[in-house]
């Protein structure tokens, strides 16, 4: 009955838990922008840089 009332490891499986949502999460919003981060990432600042100075 002691291996019911043994919590040693609980703190650790909740940070592994924890650190794989966040890292879910990061993978997610990734994949999502990943269309603007390859499409001219050179070229980015170049174009939107003008566009904003110009609309301020």
């Amino acid at each position: 009955m002691n291996i019911i009332c043994d919590e040693y490891g609980q703190g650790a499986a909740e940070y592994i838990l924890l650190f794989g949502g966040v890292i879910v999460v990061a993978v997610a919003v990734l994949m999502i922008y990943n269309g603007y981060f390859n499409s001219g990432a050179g070229n980015t600042a170049a174009t939107d840089i003008p566009k904003v100075r110009t609309s301020v």
